[in-house]
């Protein structure tokens, strides 16, 4: 694999990665792969299919996080989003949330290694893109490698190619889904193991990578590398990861990121009603460790809220860092 060709992706985060934080996050890495919030099958037969799958075409590539254990509805909603143009199609058997839980999918649902590979196996006939699985090393008091391995086996032989592994545990039960992210150790060698049995799957680690050196260092070893939080805290670490890891000459600076945002905000209010807060809210870590970082993201926040906000509060939120680094100096 190429140097350019390297595969790096930002996590799907609920509440996080909707189109405005993925939008954004394109503005600072064009070549990073973008994924959705997970849309449960159910909203998107019997929702507000237009809400949650309407994308930029700016965001390319951006895959399609399903939840779900149904395969004939993951299989139409899989043909319902290659239909929107997702340019994958990936299935969550990774989250250990209750709500999660009680539809039977998420997590859970890697204790069901056939019915996985009976959804897999159903979306891979409705669709030409990639179906993916985003899972972890275990769940419970699993015994992880022959757990996994057995998960593995069935999932990749119903047409499976891409696993992305949380290389933790997910306890189902007694902790809640943020201590489930931190509390059960990383274990890379898991995935290391599961990757050296399986050499034709490609296999790509999520879980703990923060710095372009961690990055680095697990490229040498995975197909891939998936990076949650971090991402949307720092997200400059996506323009680094353009320089270091992609070979970019030189990068955009944060300033024209930010208005780069001015227009986006606009055609959002204008066509669909957003208010300016919905897309704001994912830019407040575009400064994080710079001076100014805290009158930024003050700005934003105080007054993105208002009802009388538009794109202009980008560039009042700019004079706001820069009048206080004009004072600092």
């Amino acid at each position: 694999m190429s140097k350019n060709a390297r595969y790096i992706a930002v996590a799907p985060m609920m509440d996080w990665t909707d189109r405005h934080c993925r939008f954004f996050h394109r503005l600072l890495s064009p070549n990073v792969h973008l994924y959705t919030e997970m849309v449960t099958t159910g909203a998107i037969l019997h929702g507000d299919r237009e809400r949650f799958l309407r994308f930029s075409p700016a965001e390319h590539p951006v895959a399609l996080q399903l939840g779900g254990s149904d395969p004939d509805q993951l299989a139409e909603c899989a043909k319902i989003g290659t239909d929107y143009g997702y340019d994958e199609i990936n299935l969550n058997c990774g989250c250990p949330s209750d709500k999660v839980q009680q539809g039977r999918f998420g997590a859970c649902l890697m204790a069901e290694p056939e019915l996985v590979a009976e959804c897999v196996s159903a979306m891979a006939k409705a669709v030409s893109v990639p179906v993916t699985v985003k899972c972890r090393i275990g769940i419970d008091d699993s015994e992880e490698f022959s757990f996994l391995n057995k998960f593995v086996k069935e999932v990749s032989q119903a047409g499976c190619k891409r696993f992305i592994v949380h290389a933790r545990k997910a306890w189902l039960n007694g902790l809640s889904p943020k201590e489930n992210r931190e509390v059960p150790p990383l274990r890379y060698e898991i995935v290391t193991e599961i990757k050296e049995a399986y050499p034709d799957i490609e296999f790509i680690l999520n879980g703990g990578v923060k710095t372009i050196d961690q990055l680095e260092t697990q490229l040498a070893v995975f197909h891939g590398v998936m990076i949650g939080r971090e991402a949307y805290q720092n997200p400059w670490l996506l323009a680094e990861i353009e320089k270091e890891i992609h070979g970019a000459n030189s990068i955009v600076s944060r300033e024209t990121v930010a208005l780069a945002m001015i227009p986006y905000i606009e055609r959002q209010r204008v066509e669909f009603g957003t208010p300016a807060k919905s897309i704001t809210r994912h830019m407040l870590g575009l400064f994080n460790g710079q001076r100014g970082a805290r009158q930024w993201r003050r700005y934003l926040s105080e007054n993105a809220p208002l009802d009388t906000a538009t794109g202009q509060i980008i560039m009042d939120a700019l004079k706001s860092v820069k009048s206080n680094l004009s004072i600092a100096a």
